[in-house]
């Protein structure tokens, strides 16, 4: 493989959606490796280090999140999960694995495109970096202040807490019971009712239309991301 452009690595039983994402993305300036089953996808993933993994679920000797939670013993690379599984339960239990995204068979070729460029621009914990800024929304971790477009935002300490843990995996999916979790332990992971409250209370403090969000962007049924005005404009 060359270095014209970053690495996918397309891991699907199914030849002809294989063929497909080679051409399309191929396309697009993609470099794209293609593997047929969970035991192949560890190897090359780890031979051919990719800048992101498509994955299916139903793959022939083992399922798509146990390939996940491999990948993910020693691997940040980005993973896209492509299923025809649409039960909100396959999706959050395939996110609660380690994958950064779900998208549902049949997909739009341009929706696979935005969230991947999110995906790979996002890669690795933004905590990394002390201060996060996605357009006006700039969270300086340091000094604990929330500012849009130039004007501090005063938040309590838990809706601090949920914005800094939304904003620490800007651009994926954070699950419902992975913000329960992080905010306010594992005897909370089932509160999701009391994480809409807040939720609902946040947006009223950093959206411009509250009721039309452009940070927080719900994934229904399965949890939050924490985006870009630009990001939510183009489909990602």
């Amino acid at each position: 493989m060359s270095d014209s452009g970053p690495r996918v690595l397309v891991v699907d039983d199914e030849p002809q959606i294989r063929r497909f994402l080679k051409t399309a993305l191929g396309a697009h300036g993609y470099e794209v490796a293609e593997v047929d089953c969970g035991q192949e996808a560890i190897k090359q993933a780890t031979f051919l280090h990719p800048d992101l993994v498509i994955l299916d679920l139903g793959l022939p000797d083992m399922d798509g999140r146990e390939v996940i939670e491999r990948l993910r013993e020693w691997s940040r690379v980005p993973i896209l999960v492509l299923s025809v599984r649409e039960r909100e339960e396959e999706k959050i239990a395939a996110l609660d694995a380690g994958a950064d995204d779900y998208i549902t068979k049949p997909f739009s070729t341009g929706e696979l495109l935005a969230r991947m460029r999110v995906a790979m621009r996002h890669l690795g914990p933004v905590e990394e970096s002390p201060v996060i800024g996605l357009g006006d929304l700039v969270i300086d971790l340091p000094r604990r202040l929330v500012t849009v477009a130039g004007t501090r935002v005063k938040l309590t300490p838990t809706e601090y807490e949920i914005l800094k843990t939304l904003a620490t995996y800007a651009g994926r999916v954070v699950t419902h019971r992975q913000l329960l979790r992080q905010v306010w332990g594992p005897g909370s992971v089932e509160d999701t009712q009391y994480l809409r409250v807040y939720i609902r209370q946040l947006r009223s403090k950093i959206e411009r239309e509250p009721a039309r969000p452009e940070y927080i962007v719900t994934e229904p049924g399965v949890g939050y991301r924490l985006t870009s005005p630009e990001d939510h404009a183009s489909g990602a």
